[in-house]
């Protein structure tokens, strides 16, 4: 796959407008396009992209989604008057219709499928499409909402028809519920459809019932839709991270998509007026971000609504310039998500848990005597009063900052005879006697290991560099991760880099003390497999996945005699039928967990085997739930200046769950990290880096329920650290529910690692 981002525009797309008075409709005009291109255009965004042709969508791809009567109905527009298309637009709701809307309505879809096909065929890793009309309220026979045809539902039918795409990931961030795509695909497991959406419980467009939280799908697909409905206005980027973070990406990761699709309405920023919502433009550079690592980097971004032209055009240039692989700027205004959004996220927790095991540990539904809904009635006159003040204060917000890319992307600090990965950049800073000689004398027992002390003095100069913007992130092969880290901090304060989130994998590696601070310049998240200290405060947050799941030990003459295979005529027959029984018992193991580490002892003269099943930090659902859940949004709260990853030997974590929260991190911190492991882990040097460049990770495929145990003492540690870290928080005040009045729940589900629904 090419690390190039497609953008889809064409002129002949604003080529329509309304013809006539209607309140409802007036804000959707031709310069939401204009607008949106020539930003890029100013940016210089849109010539870093691949221009791809856009095409008419045909009859049969229409026809993948809408029906042929509706088709046929639309086809007559073109040769309406006036008053013909006024009646034509009664039989529908919030939607006008205009003598070339049809034409733009076919390039709006094809050029969405173009964008599918680019990214589906590798020319391109990702893209968006600037379309109008929108498409995700169109239904199967009815224009709805601004939208002629569903451009995103017919882009995932047309993947799964030509491409054979299995899963598909379907987002819709505009802040209008996509009843379109969600009717489309609501009784199909093969695709997940997540909307949050302005909802304010039914009295908010488009005022349906099946826009609420516990409408999850039907049949087969019960589960795959995923509605977070915004009850009150003015939700704020917490709000949106805490969603993201809690629901849908943990969510996201256990469906494990081939591909991605994002209604990517803009609605929902701040200054619109249809979404009166806060969330400031930056923050779709953070939901790009934490998707891109989905279905190995295939994203395709389509434009649904977005009204505000300004922080219209601003949010597109957000998401254009992160699906190019620019740095993420440092969040903004990030705080408690709000009671009306905690209650959303609890509800759609509790609603999902029977779905997804990443949920099954989600919390009861809130009493609805407590709900904000009962909340928002009693308040009713209160929030009146502050909506014109609201409505002021929205109107005006900081212009986004300028992402400067610096000039090296990935700069590696490497032992000679190490080769330096394709697109890095090999680091070394000039020798400095004096800066070098010093090194050694406070970080090294041997004083006199010149190698070890002339890295050490390339890996500060390297952090000052990243510090400079000169360098985005980096990576180091040292003799000792713990030694290098104290340098590195100490470095890290020299350089006014004023937060340092340090996130170490493995056992083998002993934390030093400086770096494990009370006065917050460090925040220190440890995995290990083994129990560790109690946190001593809240910026040392230890969390320990098991090691060992259990050790088995088998006697295979106990099963063939069980079995009746014990009787064999000579030697040769019974060891091929040990061996049989061997393959077999491994087999049943992997299948219903594929994620556990067997190690095999034979004994062939007794015909006897052990089985020692681990499964630690290499079980990919635990691990990635709590990078999910707990290290993403610690990070988000923390935003700190510097993200030291650190993989210590023997960790035991596979490369793809590696990769991915390398990836994952890089939204921190402008980018800047610096990844650390010792030399002994070399080999894993070019999949880091991969990471470090950009490359999306592979899929971790489908995960099943983490351990028990694992889960428990994730969501223990959560509860104890959400009194400190706001973004934890799953659930608000209106419940009294204790995690342990689940813990039945907990002990029948999670031991349930039944395969989802055949897709």
């Amino acid at each position: 796959m090419k690390m190039a981002t497609a953008l889809l525009y064409d002129d002949e797309m604003t080529e329509y407008k309304l013809l006539w008075s209607d309140p409802a409709c007036k804000i959707e005009v031709p310069e939401r396009l204009t607008v949106s291109h020539e930003a890029l255009l100013r940016a210089g965004l849109a010539d870093r992209c691949i221009s791809v042709p856009v095409r008419e969508a045909t009859d049969a791809d229409i026809l993948l989604v809408h029906s042929e009567e509706y088709l046929e109905a639309v086809k007559k527009t073109p040769y309406m008057s006036l008053e013909d298309l006024m009646e034509f637009t009664l039989q529908y709701g919030d939607v006008y219709f205009h003598p070339n809307i049809y034409h733009c309505a076919k390039l709006a879809a094809g050029a969405t499928l173009q964008l599918v096909d680019s990214v589906m065929t590798g020319k391109v890793r990702n893209g968006m499409a600037l379309v109008r009309p929108p498409g995700h309220h169109s239904m199967r026979s009815a224009a709805n909402g601004f939208c002629v045809f569903n451009n995103v539902a017919i882009a995932a039918r047309y993947a799964k028809q030509k491409y054979g795409t299995e899963r598909v990931l379907i987002v819709d961030w505009d802040v209008h519920h996509g009843q379109g795509v969600q009717y489309c695909f609501e009784d199909d497991p093969s695709v997940l459809y997540f909307s949050w959406h302005r909802y304010e419980h039914q009295k908010f467009w488009p005022h349906l019932r099946d826009s609420d939280y516990d409408c999850v799908g039907k049949e087969k697909g019960a589960g795959f839709n995923v509605n977070v409905p915004w009850n009150k206005v003015g939700m704020k980027n917490s709000d949106y991270l805490s969603v993201f973070c809690h629901v849908l990406l943990p969510i996201a990761y256990e469906f494990s998509p081939d591909l991605v699709l994002v209604c990517a309405g803009f609605d929902s920023a701040i200054g619109d007026p249809e979404g009166e919502m806060c969330a400031s433009p930056d923050i779709f550079a953070h939901l790009t971000h934490l998707l891109m690592n989905l279905a190995g980097g295939k994203l395709c971004a389509v434009l649904e609504g977005g009204y505000n032209l300004t922080s219209l055009h601003q949010s597109v240039c957000q998401t254009v310039q992160t699906l190019l692989g620019d740095p993420a700027p440092r969040p903004a205004n990030l705080d408690a998500p709000c009671a009306s959004a905690l209650e959303s996220l609890h509800c759609v927790r509790s609603a999902h848990r029977q779905y997804w095991s990443c949920l099954k540990h989600a919390a009861d539904l809130p009493t609805s005597d407590v709900s904000t809904k009962a909340m928002e009635l009693a308040a009713e006159d209160e929030e009146k009063q502050k909506k014109a003040e609201e409505e002021q204060s929205a109107e005006a917000w900081p212009e986004p900052g300028k992402r400067a890319a610096p000039a090296v992307r990935t700069a590696l600090v490497l032992p000679d005879g190490v080769a330096c990965p394709q697109g890095c950049t090999r680091f070394s800073s000039p020798a400095d006697a004096v800066k070098v000689g010093r090194l050694g004398g406070t970080f090294l027992k041997d004083s006199d290991d010149s190698d070890a002390r002339t890295t050490l003095s390339s890996l500060t100069a390297l952090v000052q560099k990243m510090e400079q913007n000169e360098i985005c992130n980096g990576l180091a092969l040292v003799r000792d991760v713990s030694t290098a880290m104290m340098c590195v901090v100490q470095d890290a304060e020299a350089a006014h880099l004023d937060r340092v989130l340090i996130v170490c994998v493995g056992d083998a590696a002993a934390v030093p003390s400086r770096c494990q601070r009370d006065d917050g310049t460090t925040l220190l998240v440890q995995f290990s497999n083994e129990e560790s200290e109690e946190q001593t405060h809240r910026f040392h947050i230890p969390l320990c996945l098991k090691k060992v799941l259990c050790i088995t030990i088998v006697d295979i003459r106990v099963l063939m005699k069980s079995y009746r295979l014990g009787a064999c005529s000579t030697a040769e027959d019974a060891n091929s039928v040990y061996n049989n029984h061997v393959v077999f018992i491994l087999s049943i193991v992997t299948f219903f967990t594929p994620c556990v580490c067997v190690s095999v002892l034979h004994d062939i003269s007794k015909r006897r085997t052990v089985f020692v099943f681990s499964q630690g930090c290499s079980d990919v659902s635990a691990f990635m739930q709590a990078v999910l859940g707990l290290v993403l949004p610690l990070g988000y709260e923390y935003d700190p200046s510097l993200v030291v990853l650190v993989r210590s030997p023997g960790s035991g974590l596979r490369d793809g769950a590696w990769q991915q929260l390398t990836g994952l991190l890089q939204g921190l911190a402008q980018g800047h990290t610096l990844v650390l492991m010792e030399e002994g882990e070399k080999a894993c040097v070019g999949t880091t880096a991969s990471s470090l460049l950009g490359v999306a990770a592979a899929s971790l495929g489908s995960v099943r329920a983490p351990p028990q145990d694992d889960v428990k003492a994730l969501e223990g540690l959560r509860r104890r650290l959400q009194d400190d870290w706001k973004l934890l928080q799953t659930t608000g005040d209106f419940t009294s529910k204790e995690f342990e009045t689940n813990e039945l729940i907990l002990n029948f589900c999670l031991l349930d690692a039944a395969p989802k629904p055949a897709m």
